[in-house]
């Protein structure tokens, strides 16, 4: 609504700004208006508010609130006069508003844009962040309203309250008179707002996942009386895994004289333990579930593992009741992963929580893993710890979610926590969809900064129980726009472990060249080949030859890393049979110790069934154990490990207990071993991975060298530069107006020319011309020489067809191009005729921006014609764009020669291309209302960038989004 409506739509009850926030704690609130139905409510929430929080409210004692002040706070038109509560369970529990005023400080309308605002926060849910939650919801609803300065007076002693605004970041004045602080600030987002705000909303998501993967005391809801069930086997997991919180089982079916289930206090209602929980895993049949929701949030337990499934994967009913779960959840201020799910888990050696199906508990280590899917889940804990079967690289897992249905908890959330934790070194991820693009896309950018993040993403039919929004763009596209964002996406969850495994434990890459050594000639050539193919630079393999000694290898691993011209190393291996072949461990010790030597390049190892070496190489250190007891019979597999940045002594190790060789796929066992063998391993050890395939391990390390210059690149990103002749304000105007018109719409070619030319792009005009003699009239508009061209849509942009004559140099010539385009194609009225100027002779390009469901905002830029229709040669990047990324875009196609003067032709203006990249970029990142950009031709001469041709178009903007206010998605 604009601030324009009449009075009848001044009370319509605004529902888009109700949102579910995450407050700094990690517990949840629901903001909303305040309607004249609150007024129990705010009563209610009065009377428990201190005196002295009513006295910096009020300047003054205010025991109690009047009938006329209830009236006054619940009555609001929600354009001058708008209240906001934070609610949990219904009741509030904070509270803003603010009251429009003019110039002399008493209440007005618009177009006056300052307003007072004030707060009220009860006294228990301080410090929580509600107040600077509430900030930004208000602030955002007064932008909508056409405000754009707030104001606020606080009494001195009220440093909580001045803590909340002076802290949000925003443009501020500040005041003291007649003994009261008075604060304006401007309602503008800025840098440091975004920065304040994005910084408040990582801590506290983080947080609301740590409350779930690292809890005090845990309830398993649904524990059946006999051995088996769902519930009864996660409550075994936790206790076996060595939980060492406060563990309940709970099954409202239990005897009254039942006091223990498998020596775990059992309870017939989460009511009844005396004491707090922080976490409820529930898995009791989907229709009892809302019942044991409200028996957690009354009890007040902080979080939510829902393994009952019947939700939204099972059809209509299914998603209905799933939206209630998260609604029940959210309004007690609990987090929830699932339904659905398949569990968490937490190996911190302080915590050693298995709240899953999971029989075992995985070895701990340094990788994190996400999957949506708990059968993926699965999968992925069984490739880190399988032995057999050749899969190799042996780690261990920081943390586990498998989020089922992802219907709150999501990827999103989990990046937040793994942002900075200190456990974990490397994030894996199997993601189904992104329902936040923009959002994923931000947090991974940050995240990879910091620590590798790989990811699967599920192509193909919509999950059920997703809210998935379905990508228009192609596979590789999106991969591309991902690896932008840092990500390195991956097409298997073998390839997804394989990654993984190298970066937890090998140094980056500095560069694509590599060494290739080993006793096998022609695996040697293998790797060679893979090598070129991934877009590596290898160098000739080194060939030791069947009779090569431990020693001949680690005298050619030294060499090899020694060698500056070499970024890398790939050691393959084939068994050797004879007297003075080495064995295991000798093998093992030798690149052990040479890679020890210079550990600032990865080293890989290829090998072909070398039974023992695998275990060798796992435990190859003086200081650890030569043999790992074997209690399932592991054979396969291989690693290696030798000093690095950082390893816990409770770190993976050699990891005993996997399946045998024969048994490859079967789910593994985890033996009292392999706790033996982690607690030998030394500080600061360094695993290095084996493959079974050179095609495994290459793959692996060119994603390394491609993780390596994302982060070099990173580190100097580039800037989205300021235009000063941009009109910001002035769009958004025209934007509005146009939309007015209609929900979405492509704008006409008047219409478009103006919007662009109020950020720096100028459009050549055309003018119509439906006869011989509108055209010759448009052309003495424009000046000769001119082009002719037919814009029906099967004839726009097809000059292949005939459809467009150039270079007209008079009347006459115009005229009979006029005759020869009708005679060809038909009447004027199916042509859509038009003239327009000449430009500059260059090379013809075309500029787009969509916004994608999946993706997000993107940017694409091609050589117009068949090089992108036909082969698909277009180069995109994510926007915001900044300078940088914009060089690199013009450089990403392959047909760019053409700009830089392929075969002696004279190179093309490409800093003026970049510039009307960088322009249309800004032009769809300011307005979310611009959802569709098209500039074609672009015509990039040796001397400026012509746009001969465009459309827009528009549609409402969604009412949240990843710019506005803290929120989670809506239910």
């Amino acid at each position: 609504m604009q601030t324009s409506a009449g009075r009848q739509d001044r009370h319509e009850y605004p529902a888009h700004w109700e949102a579910d926030v995450v407050l700094r704690d990690g517990g949840t609130a629901r903001i909303r208006p305040i309607t004249v139905d609150d007024a129990d409510r705010l009563v209610s929430f009065y009377e428990q508010v201190s005196d002295e929080s009513k006295y910096y409210r009020f300047f003054a004692p205010y025991p109690r609130l009047s009938a006329k002040d209830v009236h006054r706070f619940t009555h609001h038109d929600f354009v001058d006069r708008v209240g906001l509560a934070a609610t949990i369970g219904g009741e509030f529990i904070a509270t803003v508003r603010y009251d429009r005023i003019g110039a002399d400080g008493l209440p007005a309308s618009a177009p006056a844009d300052e307003a007072e605002v004030a707060f009220l926060v009860q006294d228990a849910h301080q410090g929580r962040g509600v107040a600077s939650a509430l900030l930004e919801h208000i602030a955002a609803v007064a932008r909508e309203r056409g405000i754009r300065r707030f104001a606020a007076e606080v009494l001195p002693a009220n440093t909580k309250m001045i803590k909340v605004f002076t802290d949000a970041g925003y443009t501020q004045k500040r005041s003291f008179e007649d003994g009261v602080v008075r604060l304006e600030f401007d309602l503008e987002p800025t840098d440091r707002s975004l920065a304040v705000q994005r910084a408040r909303e990582q801590r506290a998501e983080a947080r609301s996942v740590r409350r779930l993967l690292a809890p005090g005391s845990v309830a398993v809801i649904g524990v059946g009386r006999a051995p088996g069930g769902v519930g009864r086997s996660v409550l075994g997991n936790i206790r076996d895994g060595g939980y060492g919180g406060r563990l309940h089982a709970v099954n409202q079916a239990l005897p009254e004289d039942l006091k223990e289930v498998d020596g775990v206090p059992a309870h017939r209602s989460v009511r009844d333990i005396d004491g707090p929980v922080d976490l409820a895993v529930i898995a009791v049949p989907a229709d009892h579930v809302p019942a044991v929701v409200a028996e957690c949030g009354e009890h007040g337990v902080q979080g939510l593992v829902v393994l009952s499934a019947g939700y939204a994967e099972s059809g209509p009913e299914g998603r209905e009741r799933q939206r209630a779960l998260v609604r029940h959840a959210r309004a007690y201020g609990m987090r929830l992963i699932g339904p659905n799910a398949f569990g968490v888990i937490n190996t911190a050696p302080d915590v050693r929580l298995n709240a899953s199906l999971a029989p075992e508990m995985p070895r701990p280590g340094r990788i994190g893993l996400f999957a949506q899917s708990g059968a993926i889940g699965i999968a992925l804990l069984s490739r880190l710890h399988r032995r057999g079967g050749g899969v190799t690289g042996v780690t261990g897992v920081s943390t586990f979610v498998s989020a089922g249905n992802r219907a709150d908890v999501s990827g999103n959330d989990v990046l937040q926590y793994w942002y900075d934790d200190p456990e974990t070194d490397v994030a894996l991820m199997y993601l189904e969809s992104i329902g936040n693009p923009r959002k994923f896309t931000r947090l991974a950018r940050r995240t990879a900064a910091a620590k590798p993040l790989v990811v699967v993403q599920g192509v193909g039919s919509a999950p059920q129980g997703h809210a998935v929004r379905a990508t228009r763009l192609p596979h590789a596209t999106v991969s591309a726009l991902l690896r932008q964002a840092g990500v390195l996406r991956v097409d298997t969850i073998t390839e997804l472990v394989d990654t993984g495994l190298l970066l937890a434990r090998q140094p980056l890459p500095a560069g694509p060249r590599v060494a290739i050594l080993g006793n096998s000639e022609s695996l040697g050539a293998l790797a060679y080949d893979r090598c070129l193919a991934e877009g590596l630079r290898p160098a000739r393999p080194v060939d030791l030859t069947t009779g090569a000694t431990a020693e001949d290898f680690h005298r050619a691993l030294s060499a090899a890393l020694a060698d500056s011209t070499h970024d890398a190393v790939v050691v393959t291996a084939i068994p050797a049979i004879g007297e003075g072949s080495p064995g295991d461990a000798e093998l093992a010790e030798a690149l052990r110790s040479a890679a020890a030597a210079v550990p600032g390049k990865p080293v890989l190892v290829v090998h072909v069934e070398l039974g023992g070496l695998a275990e060798a190489l796992s435990a190859a250190a003086s200081t650890a154990p030569q043999a790992v007891e074997k209690a399932s019979g592991a054979e396969g597999g291989a690693h290696l490990f030798g000093p690095a940045e950082r390893w816990p002594t409770t770190g993976a190790g050699a990891g005993a207990g996997e399946p045998t060789a024969g048994a490859s796929g079967s789910h593994p066992t985890v033996a009292a071993a392999s706790s033996t063998a982690v607690a030998a391993l030394p500080d600061g050890t360094r695993l290095i991975p084996a493959y079974p395939a050179a095609e495994r391990a290459v793959r692996a390390l060119a994603e390394a060298v491609k993780y390596g210059q994302w982060r070099r690149e990173a580190a100097e990103p580039g800037k989205v530069p300021e235009y000063d002749d941009i009109d910001e304000k002035g769009a958004a105007r025209l934007i509005g107006e146009l939309l007015a018109r209609g929900e979405g719409l492509t704008i006409s070619a008047a219409e478009t020319c103006e919007l662009l030319e109020k950020y720096g792009i100028h459009v050549r005009r055309a003018l119509p011309a439906a006869t011989p003699d509108a055209a010759a009239e448009a052309a003495r508009a424009l000046g000769y020489p001119v082009a002719l061209k037919a814009t029906a849509p099967h004839l726009r942009h097809r000059a292949d067809l005939g459809g467009v004559r150039l270079d007209l140099a008079d009347e006459e010539q115009l005229r009979r191009a006029y005759a020869e385009l009708t005679g060809l194609f038909g009447a004027p009225e199916e042509l859509r005729p038009v003239v327009q100027g000449m430009a500059p002779r260059g090379v013809d390009t075309v500029v787009r921006a969509v916004i994608d469901p999946a993706a997000g905002a993107v940017l694409s830029f091609g050589l117009a014609g068949a090089a992108s229709q036909l082969l698909g040669d277009m180069a995109h990047r994510l926007v915001p764009v900044t300078d940088r990324e914009a060089t690199s875009l013009v450089r990403s196609i392959r047909t760019a020669p053409l700009l830089f003067g392929w075969r002696g032709s004279t190179p093309v203006d490409t800093p003026a291309l970049e510039e009307l990249l960088l322009r249309v970029s800004r032009l769809v990142d300011d307005h979310p209302e611009v959802v569709a950009v098209t500039l074609e031709p672009v015509v990039v001469a040796p001397h400026g960038a012509g746009v001969l041709g465009a459309t827009v178009r528009l549609a409402p903007p969604p009412a949240r989004d990843d710019l506005g206010p803290r929120t989670m998605p809506a239910y």
